[in-house]
């Protein structure tokens, strides 16, 4: 049995403000993946671009499931980009019957060293061939891919390579296409004073991390969360060189080469591609949503917000849900109330599989 549920444009009411975080701080630097108490682990894998940091949360026996791997955006990492958003009560009944690895860029993590002098920072394909080096450590044979801004493309690049290992992709402000010439430049004129000798987090950098996560903001824009990111994005809690270097490989990514129409230059998992209204990427997600093949993609606009993850949780792990629901997979939630309450045989039924169509664009 196939339903199709049309995932339409989903209005904000209340804007999250930051009260399911763990701490009440203002700062996210208070934030640590000890939050997820023994059910954790922390590791550095070897790869051939060097060693990388991944955190393991959620599920240790799989049941069949996939697992779920996440990668980060610019200027973030799991701590800043994801704990919170899994520390969400929808996500945390998730994570008991999923694994979810988090992944991260060479030398972003928290409390990250200095990368050396002579480090070559790779490509994003090769940071593509450094999340298969996970895939193996672990012995995973499919995934679902969860990523934001450059780790959406970088998990893009490695779905078009290992098509074969990736059940799903959840995109949040991907793009598809090589950096245009006004972000080349502006990036590389941050770049400057990130790698300069000083290594000085300019206040330009915060206002373009703040600009990239939140788009154009106003004092009606949940005010609370954006002073909460400007402090994270003061430069303590990065390590100037190493976000210069992610920044670099950023600018310098080649397009996807995805085709609409073309199955042999396109993903052979299901899409769905979500952009936030604030957000400067949403002629990015369109573009991109322009170029996959409708009969297993979707786009997604949630009004409202910038920081999608951040100030509409509740909305993203309903579509979340509803995409793993999509390709196949039943989930925990209802797994439960099929066994707290009685109910007829079919009423959430768990082998019933929905089907998620594309959202046509409105103009």
């Amino acid at each position: 049995m196939m339903s199709d549920i049309e995932l339409k444009n989903i209005e904000s009411t209340d804007p999250l403000v930051m009260h399911h975080h763990s701490s009440s701080s203002s700062s996210l630097s208070t934030m640590t993946i000890n939050n997820f108490n023994n059910n954790h682990e922390a590791l550095y894998v070897d790869t051939d671009y060097g060693p990388i940091y991944v955190v393991r949360i959620g599920a240790r026996n799989h049941s069949g499931k996939p697992y779920i791997i996440t990668y980060h955006d610019i200027g973030l990492n799991f701590s800043s980009n994801f704990q919170a958003f899994f520390n969400y009560s929808d996500m945390k009944l998730l994570c008991e019957s999923f694994c979810v690895i988090n992944v991260h860029a060479p030398g972003q993590e928290e409390n990250a060293t200095i990368l050396p002098s002579d480090y070559i920072f790779p490509t994003m394909d090769q940071l593509a061939e450094q999340v298969d080096s996970v895939c193996k450590y672990f012995g995973i044979t499919n995934f679902i891919g969860l990523g934001v801004g450059a780790g959406a493309n970088v998990l893009s690049r490695y779905a078009l390579q290992y098509p074969e290992l990736v059940d799903g992709l959840f995109l949040i402000h991907p793009t598809s296409t090589q950096a245009s010439w006004t972000e080349w430049l502006y990036q590389k004129i941050n770049i400057y004073y990130l790698s300069s000798t000083i290594q000085s987090f300019s206040q330009s950098m915060q206002d373009y991390l703040l600009w990239h996560h939140f788009g154009v903001t106003n004092e009606d824009h949940n005010r609370d969360l954006i002073q909460v990111y400007k402090t994270y994005f003061s430069g303590n809690n990065h390590v100037p060189r190493n976000l210069a270097l992610f920044l670099d490989a950023y600018i310098r990514r080649t397009d996807l080469n995805i085709e609409r129409g073309n199955r042999e230059r396109n993903f052979k998992c299901s899409v769905l591609v979500l952009c936030g209204s604030h957000s400067p990427h949403v002629d990015d997600t369109v573009n991109m949503n322009g170029r996959l093949n409708p009969e297993n993609s979707t786009w997604m606009k949630l009004s409202g917000c910038g920081m999608v993850l951040e100030e509409q949780p509740h909305k993203v792990s309903e579509a979340f849900r509803l995409f793993i629901q999509g390709i196949g997979y039943a989930l925990t939630s209802f797994e439960r109330r099929r066994s707290l309450r009685p109910q007829s045989d079919d009423e959430y039924d768990t082998s019933i599989r929905m089907h998620i169509v594309e959202n046509p664009i409105q103009n």
